[in-house]
Parts: structure tokens; C-alpha cells; sequence
């Protein structure tokens, strides 16, 4: 039997999954959240309940909202849950399920006018964000903000009802300036190298379309910090509810599963305040690049590594893929070869350890995370976590091989049919495109490398241009298991 989760049935569910040592009605508003999906709910919200739960910080609870129609599925679910989620991690020595309490309301989508009043609360120092990569309007071959996006001028013509994130964040800070109140401070938590510069010049770059100085004002008195987050978390399906409610008796409409891992490093520069979150294990260092820099060029430049080759071999799971000898190796390879070298030193941190800790990591037969969640959306991450460490390496003079076959293998993945004949089904907001362009390439491999605002200089660099011709031409001749058997022999 099952309980449904609610507030009123905690104290029955605390015998069989930990629950908020905390009353949450001494919880007041201090962070409005932008994006209120798993990742947010297995991190920030996550280390918000472990403070909560030393007895600290009760005046930094969440109010979420978001910016997509179907964030208001998920406010649905979450509302008749009294906004509580159970977060379970999951080990191959075991798992844990706890129920979280950070949040205390949730804000209708839609509603700008109620957005704008929290965002105008003097209780309100800071404002976060989890909109995913693609979300930050980012031009994928300069890596700038791109003021031309019909969305932002939507916003800049419109900014008495702004639709976007930005635009509610700076009618927020437009606000707050003419009442004399302090800025908030603007913290990104997506997966995106400087995510702090990057929400930093989308806010001024708005700005600037219509008001230069509101635009100085924003560069010279909000504070973007710098952030490096961490943690493997699928989707939720009916899989992860049926554990759940199997494991450990819980009724939860939207569970989160993650890994136990974790980690938070942020610039300390928050000039309203912020949580003591280093009681609960973040890291505030003066500089999170380094971090930053290792955790996307390593972890998720591996993710993309396994993804497409696996993907084209019909595998599932992420653990599944590095079951495979052929997946795992050429992930190995890769990074060793061509990634790690080219990542400067971090803090404390030895590469390579890291680098093990991630092949473990992905090995998690528990987590339950699939090959086609880490090949989604490929147009935005792949100037984001391969392209850099390919430029790096073309600028050095050194090899990319095995790069140019990552690069390779996300195109054969876009032509839409796995190595069995098997439909590949949309995995891109672009897809469309894709395809298009991977079709082109099967019979010219350079058309693939066309596509300027993916791979600008890269693109353009004879070096790059021939080995992921000559990768592409193999894939397509030999397959793709002839293939990688080829480059981790040597003799591709």
C-alpha cells in the first residue's frame, strides 16, 4: 500500500524515507526560481532542505515559476503535493529516498503580473535560474548573446509583459530600481561555461535594445556569480514513480532520481546576502572557471563522447553503453588523448582521478539514465562541450582524431537510423535541420561542417575538415563498431 504524498502524511512516510526536520510554515521567500525541473530539484532545492534541516537559513525558501507552457504540468503535479518532492538516490550498494521541503510556492507560468510583484519583494535577494543550455539565447558559433531572437525583441518592444526569463528578471530589476530597493542577485545554475557572464549579457543585452543606460546600470550594480553544478539526473518516467512507490510506499506524481554525487562551486559575490551553503557542502572559491572549465570539457564532453555511438548501437542506459567495451574504450581514449590534456590545473584536483571518478559515475547501474537524454539537444552542447577542446587542441598543433569522431558520429546520429535500421526519433530542437544537413554529408561530409553558426573557425579549418571527413566516410563504409575497432587499435 501507498501513501500519497502530501504535508499532512509526513509524519506516516518518515518511517520509511527521511523527511524536513524543519516546520516548514517558519519558511519565508528569499530565492525566486526560474525552472523548476528534476535537475533544480536533485541540487539547489536539495541543499536548500539540508540547511533548512540544521535549523539555518529559513528566510532563503523558494518560490519557483517558469516560462514554458508545460512548466504548468509540472505546477499541477507539485501544488497537489503541497510542493514537497521525493529525491532518490541511487547506488549499486543501495538507495535512499528523502522527501525535500525547500520550496513554498510555485507561480503560475503565465502570470507575469504575479512574477513581477515577487521579483519586486525587497524579501526577494536572489533570483535563480535552471532553463537548460538552449535557453539562454546564444549564438552557438560566437558563444555571444543574440539580441536578434524573436524572442528578445518580443520582450524589448513588450517589457510591460515580458515572456522570457530575462525579461521578467529585468522588469523585476526596473522595478526594484525606481522603488529604491536593491538589486537582487541573478544566479544561474545550467551547464554553461561563465553561466554567470552569459545570464549577465543576456539581462544587459536586453536592456541595451532599449535603454543604453539601464544596460550600464545592470553591468555596474547586479551581481551574476560564476557556478559549477553537478549531478546525474535522468527524466522521470512511470519507471522511477513505480520504484518508488514499490521501494519505499511513496505516491509521488513527479519523484526525482539522481546519483549520490553532488557538487555546488560558486563565486562568493552576493551583495543582498545569500544561504550558508557551505554548511552543506558548496564550495565558494574566487574563481569557479578551473572547476567549471574540467567539469564540462571532461564530464560532459565524456557524455557526448558515449552518447552517439551508442545511440547508433541501439543501447538504452548510460551504464549499458559502458558496458560495452568498444563504448567505454573510446570514451577512455578520447578523453585521455585528446580532452584531459588541453584542460588547464584545478585546485586540489587531480585530472585523471577525476576523470575515473566520471567513467564511475556513468557506470551507476542503478540511475537508470538513458543514451538519449545525453544526445539531446546536441546543436546547443556540442559548441559548449566538444568544439572548445577542438579548437584548444587545433591551436596547439596537436591531434583530433578522435574528436573529429565524436563530431562524426553526431552527425551520422542526426541522419535519423540507428546502425539496425532503427528511426531515431527528433532529439534536437533543430532537428529538422539535422537531418537535413546529415543527409547532405553522407555523400559530401563537408556540408555537415557548413552549418557556420555550430562550428565557425572549426568548421572552416582544413585540419578539422579532413579527419571528420575521413571519420564520416568510414562510419557510413564500415559502421560504426568497425570503425571505433579501427581507432582504438591505431589504425584509423
Amino acid at each position: 500500500m501507498t501513501t500519497r504524498l502530501a504535508a499532512g502524511a509526513l509524519s506516516e512516510i518518515a518511517s520509511r524515507a527521511s523527511v524536513p526536520a524543519y516546520r516548514r510554515d517558519q519558511l519565508t521567500a528569499g530565492i525566486f526560481h526560474f525552472g523548476v525541473g528534476n535537475f533544480h530539484r536533485a541540487h539547489q532545492a536539495v541543499y536548500l532542505d539540508a540547511l533548512f534541516n540544521l535549523g539555518e537559513g529559513l528566510d532563503w525558501a523558494l518560490v519557483g515559476s517558469g516560462v514554458r507552457e508545460a512548466d504548468e504540468a509540472m505546477r499541477e503535479k507539485l501544488m497537489a503535493q503541497d510542493w514537497l518532492t521525493t529525491v532518490v538516490e541511487q547506488e549499486a550498494e543501495g538507495t535512499t529516498a528523502r522527501v525535500t521541503g525547500a520550496m513554498i510556492d510555485y507561480v503560475k507560468p503565465a502570470d507575469s503580473v504575479a512574477i513581477l510583484a515577487h521579483l519586486a519583494d525587497p524579501a526577494i535577494r536572489i533570483v535563480s535560474l535552471t532553463i537548460t543550455e538552449g535557453g539562454y539565447f546564444i549564438d552557438p558559433a560566437t558563444q555571444k548573446f543574440n539580441p536578434e531572437h524573436p524572442e528578445i525583441a518580443h520582450d524589448a518592444a513588450h517589457m510591460e509583459a515580458p515572456k522570457t526569463a530575462f525579461g521578467l528578471i529585468l522588469a523585476g530589476l526596473m522595478r526594484r530600481r525606481t522603488a529604491g530597493i536593491a538589486p537582487f542577485t541573478v544566479m544561474s545554475c545550467d551547464n554553461i561555461p561563465h553561466n554567470g557572464h552569459v545570464t549577465r549579457d543576456a539581462v544587459a543585452g536586453l536592456a541595451r535594445l532599449f535603454d543604453p543606460a539601464l544596460a550600464d546600470w545592470v553591468e555596474a550594480e547586479v551581481a551574476f556569480p560564476n557556478g559549477m553544478v553537478d549531478r546525474i539526473t535522468p527524466t522521470t518516467t512511470a519507471r522511477e514513480r513505480q520504484i518508488l512507490a514499490d521501494g519505499f510506499g511513496i505516491d509521488d506524481q513527479w519523484p526525482v532520481f539522481c546519483e549520490k554525487f553532488k557538487q555546488w562551486v560558486l563565486e562568493d559575490n552576493f551583495p543582498s546576502g545569500r544561504p550558508a551553503l557551505e554548511k552543506v557542502g558548496a564550495q565558494f572559491v574566487p574563481d569557479v572557471s578551473p572547476y567549471e572549465l574540467m567539469k564540462i570539457r571532461i564530464l560532459n564532453g565524456g557524455h557526448a563522447t558515449i552518447a552517439y555511438p551508442a545511440g547508433l548501437m541501439d543501447i538504452h542506459f548510460v551504464h549499458e553503453a559502458m558496458e560495452e567495451p568498444l563504448v567505454r574504450d573510446f570514451l577512455t581514449k578520447v578523453e585521455r588523448d585528446e580532452i584531459i590534456p588541453v584542460v588547464p590545473p584545478v585546485p586540489d584536483t587531480d585530472l585523471d582521478d577525476y576523470h575515473a571518478l566520471c567513467q564511475k559515475r556513468f557506470s551507476n547501474p542503478k540511475i537508470g539514465d538513458t543514451v538519449r537524454r545525453l544526445a539531446l539537444d546536441g546543436s546547443n552542447r556540442q559548441p559548449k562541450f566538444i568544439l572548445p577542446s577542438v579548437a584548444d587542441r587545433l591551436e596547439a598543433g596537436a591531434s583530433i582524431t578522435g574528436l573529429a569522431l565524436v563530431g562524426a558520429l553526431w552527425c551520422r546520429y542526426c541522419y535519423g537510423e540507428t546502425e539496425s535500421g532503427q528511426t531515431i526519433e527528433p532529439n534536437d530542437p533543430s532537428w529538422e535541420r539535422l537531418t537535413a544537413q546529415a543527409r547532405r554529408a553522407r555523400e559530401k561530409p563537408s556540408a555537415w561542417l557548413e552549418m557556420t553558426d555550430i562550428y565557425g573557425d572549426v568548421g572552416r579549418d582544413t585540419r578539422f575538415i579532413e579527419a571528420f571527413t575521413h571519420s564520416l566516410t568510414a562510419l557510413w563504409s564500415a559502421g560504426t563498431r568497425e570503425t571505433l575497432t579501427r581507432y582504438l587499435a591505431g589504425t584509423f
